[in-house]
């Protein structure tokens, strides 16, 4: 029997195959990002591209993590996005999450799990960016990233399988924390 494809499978088969799984902190995480970075702005030359960073917990300094590095890349106000996000098809990626104002990918899936390196890819306009209000609130104050991973370990085995279950269990706390974040910091980006 033929192994089925990813674009082929149930919401609960992908979680069985890509379940949470956190590991301790990885200095080839920033690397990873490095090299991730020089190629989506190769396959990006041609769009307007304002920023492309390094978010989630695998850029937040000294946490358990998903080994998986998420990327944020903000383009122009007025750029259509789904055309960014076939270019990026067209190069390795998975486009996963389609809406008017975002569009997520994901690198390093496959039919048979994880491959080596992973990524996550969130596509959005320039200032659409509140997870950079929060890796770098996350970084600024050690002790909150602390409660961060806490909650995280607490959570993975219970939504090991469950990947918008895990998602929602940290929602209360990155909600909160972001908004700090955005007192502190004001317009920084």
């Amino acid at each position: 029997m033929a192994k089925k494809e990813l674009k082929d499978m149930t919401l609960e088969e992908l979680w069985e195959l890509f379940p949470i799984f956190l590991v301790e902190p990885n200095k080839e995480w920033d690397e990873n990002y490095r090299e991730e970075e020089k190629r989506i702005k190769i396959i990006l030359s041609a769009f307007d591209v304002k920023r492309v960073s390094h978010v989630g917990s695998t850029a937040v300094k000294g946490i358990w993590a998903k080994n998986i590095v998420d990327i944020l890349v903000e383009v122009a106000p007025c750029a259509e996005l789904y055309p960014i996000a076939e270019k990026l098809a067209n190069n390795g990626y998975i486009i996963m999450n389609v809406s008017p104002d975002r569009i997520s990918l994901n690198r390093g899936y496959t039919a048979d799990g994880f491959t080596d390196k992973v990524y996550h890819l969130h596509l959005r306009h320039e200032g659409d960016n509140d997870e950079l209000y929060f890796r770098d609130y996350l970084n600024d104050h050690p002790l909150v990233a602390k409660e961060y991973e806490k909650l995280k370990l607490s959570l993975w085995k219970k939504f090991e399988h469950d990947r918008d279950g895990y998602t929602a269990a940290k929602t209360d706390f990155i909600r909160t924390a972001t908004e700090q974040a955005k007192q502190e910091f004001g317009k920084r980006y």
